[in-house]
């Protein structure tokens, strides 16, 4: 069943991205992001109720709790890292850079959970996933190199916070259940993501935000939401270093979604590296 919901992650993040793109096309990032955060809060919350897991909110002990606000906030910094990079460049890219975050997680699971079984394997698939990742990395030619390298940078510091959070997650719902954790990481990522707007003074921008944006921004918390739902049970309830793979393998929907709606094309490098990518968690899945 995890690895099910592992797959299942991958469809909606691929959803999530696509969804989030034509929700910027003119709106602020910053502003995007704690929209969005705002919705997935509502529904995130909304599970739970339904669930009833609302119950054990106070069986929780210190340190799940304090792992899961940690998780929260590298979850925080990662989406505006993220949002920012694919406000700026193109988002099969974008995406591309912030799947590296897999071989950190990889890497991070074998030494502080032992995942060593088949490490063998586990080591070649990180270098072909690591090798896809850096094929499929492209600048975008557009005359301004300042502002065409910013995606790449925004990218990269996406995937380390993306990392961290698999891994602070991973320690923080050991024993708590995953959509109760995911409501309350939502409840520090709303609230860190509002800060930063307020923060750069962007709160007047929300009123201007076009109405056919604020569907897409909608509809991209809810592809969010079950993402995370997923995600989450899959990485609670399965090993880690095969999760985070499954999940990352979203980039197959980007780049065919990206193509449909974007109209943007891979190159036959990026292709090469598309399909070292996909070897590589296939690998992975086989590793565990």
């Amino acid at each position: 069943m995890w690895m099910v919901m592992a797959v299942l992650s991958a469809v909606f993040a691929a959803a999530t991205s696509i969804l989030a793109k034509c929700g910027i096309r003119h709106t602020d990032s910053d502003v995007a992001t704690a929209i969005r955060t705002g919705y997935v809060l509502i529904f995130a919350w909304l599970m739970v109720l339904i669930k009833g897991s609302y119950t054990s909110i106070g069986a929780i002990d210190g340190k799940s709790l304090l792992f899961i606000v940690l998780s929260g906030l590298a979850t925080g910094a990662s989406w505006i890292c993220f949002y920012k990079g694919l406000s700026l460049g193109d988002v099969n890219k974008v995406v591309a850079i912030d799947k590296s975050s897999t071989i950190i997680t990889i890497l991070l699971a074998i030494v502080l959970f032992n995942e060593t079984n088949h490490l063998q394997i586990k080591l070649i698939s990180t270098f072909l996933i690591s090798v896809g990742i850096f094929l499929m990395i492209e600048k975008k030619s557009n005359g301004r190199t300042v502002e065409s390298n910013k995606w790449l940078i925004y990218g990269f510091l996406s995937a380390i916070f993306a990392s961290l959070t698999s891994i602070l997650a991973k320690i923080g719902i050991a024993n708590v259940d995953s959509t109760l954790a995911t409501a309350i990481r939502t409840v520090v990522v709303l609230l860190m993501a509002w800060l930063i707007v307020f923060l750069k003074k962007k709160s007047n921008l929300v009123k201007n935000i076009d109405r056919k944006e604020m569907l897409f921004l909608v509809l991209s918390a809810i592809a969010t939401l079950m993402s995370w739902l997923c995600y989450y049970y899959a990485i609670s309830n399965g090993i880690v270093s095969i999760v985070v793979p499954i999940d990352k393998l979203s980039i197959v929907g980007v780049v065919v979604f990206s193509y449909i709606f974007f109209r943007e094309k891979l190159s036959k490098k990026a292709l090469f590296g598309l399909i070292s990518l996909i070897i590589g968690t296939l690998l992975m899945t086989i590793a565990g």
